[in-house]
C-alpha cells in the first residue's frame, strides 16, 4: 500500500504523486469533501487540537492504499483523531468518499510525500501512533533500497511520537516481515513487547486485499514497538 521509496538526496522519498482512473463518485468526492477534510501541504506545524476541534490522541496512517481499514478504523476509534497520507489518487478519493458521506469528523486527508508531511508539518513527540499496513514489499532483491522501513524513516517516525507511542507495521512478504522486526528492533528508543512478531490487534480489521493474500498462501507479519513513557 505504501507507495515511498529510498533517496540518495535524502533518508527517504515518497513517488510522485500518482493518477489513476476516478469513478464519478470518486471525482465528486474531490469537489464536495476536499475543503472540509483534505489539508493542503503546508511548511508549518500542525496545531491537533484545533484542527480536529478536540485533544483526542493522533494516530498517522501512511500509505492507507484504498482506505477500507483507515475508514473501519477510524468509524471504530471515535476516542482517536486518525491523520491518513496517500499519494494515490483512486485510493485518496475513494476514502475522502466514504469519510465525506459519513461526516466523519475524527479523520483528515493528505496527499502527499509522507516524509515531506512528517518532517514540516507534525510536531516532535506529538503523536500516539503510525499505522504502515502492508506497505510496498519490493520484492525484488535490487529494489530492496526503495522499501519504506528502513533506519532513516524509523528515526523520523521515533522522533515525532509521544512517549508511549506506538509503531503499527503489517506484510505478507514474509523477508520483509522480516526485516521491519530487524529495523524497529534496532532502534534504541523502542521497545517490542512481543519480543518478536505480534498477534493481530483486534481493531485491525481483515481487508480484501489481506484476504487474497491469505488465499495466496501469504502469512501475515505483524510488528508492533514502542516508545517508552518518561
Amino acid at each position: 500500500m505504501g507507495k515511498e521509496e529510498v533517496s540518495s538526496k535524502r533518508d527517504v522519498k515518497s513517488f510522485v504523486l500518482r493518477q489513476g482512473r476516478l469513478k464519478k463518485s470518486q471525482e465528486e468526492a474531490l469537489t464536495l469533501y476536499s475543503k472540509e477534510y483534505v489539508l493542503p501541504f503546508k511548511e508549518e506545524k500542525i496545531d491537533f487540537e484545533e484542527l480536529f476541534g478536540n485533544p483526542n490522541p493522533v494516530v498517522i496512517e501512511i500509505g492507507f492504499g484504498m482506505g477500507s481499514a483507515t475508514f473501519q478504523i477510524a468509524q471504530a476509534r471515535r476516542d482517536l483523531n486518525f491523520l491518513a497520507i496517500e499519494v494515490f489518487l483512486t485510493g485518496f478519493a475513494k476514502l475522502l468518499n466514504w469519510v465525506g458521506q459519513s461526516e466523519l469528523n475524527n479523520i483528515r486527508l493528505i496527499r502527499f510525500d509522507a516524509v515531506e508531511v512528517l518532517t514540516s508539518m507534525i510536531e516532535d513527540n506529538s503523536v500516539a501512533g503510525f499505522h504502515i499496513f502492508f506497505p510496498d514489499p519490493w520484492p525484488k532483491k535490487r529494489h530492496h533500497k526503495r522499501r519504506l522501513i528502513q533506519p532513516p524513516f524509523v528515526e523520523l517516525l521515533t522522533k515525532k511520537l509521544k512517549s508511549g507511542g506506538y509503531i503499527y507495521a503489517v506484510t505478507d512478504w514474509q523477508e520483509y516481515g522480516e526485516q521491519i522486526l530487524e529495523v524497529l528492533g534496532g532502534n534504541s528508543q523502542l521497545v517490542n513487547p512481543s519480543k518478536g512478531f505480534a498477534v493481530r490487534k483486534n481493531w485491525r480489521p481483515v481487508t480484501s486485499f489481506e484476504r487474497k493474500g491469505v488465499a495466496q498462501g501469504h502469512q501475515i507479519w505483524e510488528v508492533w514497538v514502542e516508545k517508552p513513557g518518561d
